[in-house]
């Protein structure tokens, strides 16, 4: 066990010794190995954080949602002009519910823009919309701590409740009062805060920032303000089934209803944002694809010069290992020396290029994420990505030293000597 201590002891101190009478070589071989490292694994690190808060910025509008609007006809039918109004009633909900099992949840929207909102002579004028409580989890209408959305109790009693976007309870009571309990006059009615909404990111909308609204029940809604129409309809679809099949499903029932031709795209407007987050994910994926292929270039630039420095570095070194074999040094022990080298090399300049890119994104982290910083997100460091990097590096080394090095070691020590 000593003599085993003992020779990696000097096995060491041979290293140390190599490295320090080759250190220009060495430190152009590991920053080149670092370099690479930090490259490929900035740019997957950003395009983690890019990834997810494109991810979360979807999903502030809604979660596999589809909303839809009364349209009007472009097509005769049944002796029917076109040019009719289709309009959504507040009995469509349940009719399309009944009617489309594929539809998990559904709730109707009022719309009502211009309301006056005060608290204690303050007053500003705000949209508010009139839900069901299935919206909560349809469009990501979720409350801060010890606040909550509108409940069924609400619903079904008319209650005067009111859910604040994050934006209106700022403008409304600012950062020292809790809004939450507090009563305010929606239009000089006098309505309780149940809850305040999260921020929340959101990449689009269709009335405006879900921030920069407030909600209430729909039947306080209709009882207050007395609209005998939907603005429109917002439900969600079931896991695992496809939203054109549901959409053909809905023009086919409300085309029944309305007598209007199941193939009259006009006659109902709608936006699927299923769709549209299949086809950012594919948008997504060409960017990823884009960058992998960047990656790639860097990581073979990179390979290119760890491998001309490693084999210029064992050409140069030809004189020393003929003296270590006239010496007495066997043929593996030089390979060995030589492998160990450049797994070394390839160890330190693989660590300083991870550590760096890890404090590149913990100062990024440091940032406050606003703005564009908002939507670049967090860069978060693809370990498997960074180790591969390191490894296909690392091998890249080796067998450029490994080839030449095992050529110096079986030519004739003489010969090798006499190398220029």
């Amino acid at each position: 066990m000593r003599i085993l201590t003992y020779k990696i002891f000097l096995f060491i101190k041979l290293i140390v010794r190599e490295f320090k009478a080759q250190k220009l070589r060495m430190a152009l071989t590991i920053a080149a190995i670092a370099w690479g490292t930090i490259s490929i694994t900035l740019l997957m690190a950003f395009s983690v954080g890019l990834d997810n808060q494109m991810k979360k910025a979807l999903s502030g509008l809604g979660k596999r949602i589809v909303i839809v609007w009364g349209g009007q006809t472009s097509k005769v039918y049944q002796g029917l002009p076109p040019g009719r109004r289709i309009h959504l009633h507040p009995e469509d909900v349940d009719f399309l519910k009944e009617r489309i099992p594929e539809i998990e949840e559904i709730s109707g929207e009022y719309l009502r823009w211009g309301v006056t909102l005060e608290y204690k002579r303050k007053q500003i004028n705000k949209l508010v919309a009139g839900v069901a409580p299935e919206f909560q989890d349809m469009r990501s209408h979720y409350a801060e701590m010890g606040g909550r959305f509108i409940n069924k109790i609400d619903y079904d009693n008319k209650k005067r409740v009111i859910f604040l976007g994050s934006r209106v309870a700022e403008e409304l009571f600012g950062d020292d009062i809790d809004p939450v309990g507090e009563i305010i006059e929606v239009n000089e009615i006098p309505f309780i805060v149940i809850g305040v909404m999260v921020d929340k990111m959101q990449n689009s909308n269709y009335h405006g920032p879900d921030e920069n609204y407030s909600v209430i029940p729909a039947t306080t809604f209709v009882m207050i303000f007395g609209d005998p129409w939907l603005d429109n309809i917002v439900y969600s679809i079931r896991e695992g089934v496809d939203s054109k099949l549901v959409e053909q499903e809905l023009f086919r029932v409300m085309g029944g209803k309305y007598r209007f031709d199941p193939t009259d795209s006009p006659a109902l407007w709608t936006w699927d944002l299923i769709q549209n987050a299949e086809i950012e994910r594919k948008i997504f994926f060409g960017i990823e694809i884009f960058m992998w292929f960047i990656g790639g270039m860097t990581l073979l630039i990179a390979g290119v010069g760890v491998a001309n420095i490693m084999y210029v570095a064992v050409r140069e070194r030809t004189r020393e290992i003929g003296t270590k074999i006239a010496l007495g040094a066997e043929r593996k022990h030089i390979i060995f020396q030589f492998m160990t080298e450049a797994l070394s090399i390839a160890f330190v300049g693989g660590f300083l290029g991870i550590m760096f890119s890890l404090a590149v994104c913990n100062l990024f982290r440091m940032l406050p994420m606003e703005g564009a910083l908002e939507f670049l997100g967090r860069p978060t460091v693809n370990w498997p990505v960074a180790i591969a990097t390191v490894a296909t590096l690392s091998v890249i080394g080796f067998m450029a030293g490994l080839f030449p090095a095992r050529k110096a070691a079986s030519i004739n020590p003489v010969d090798a000597l006499r190398y220029e």
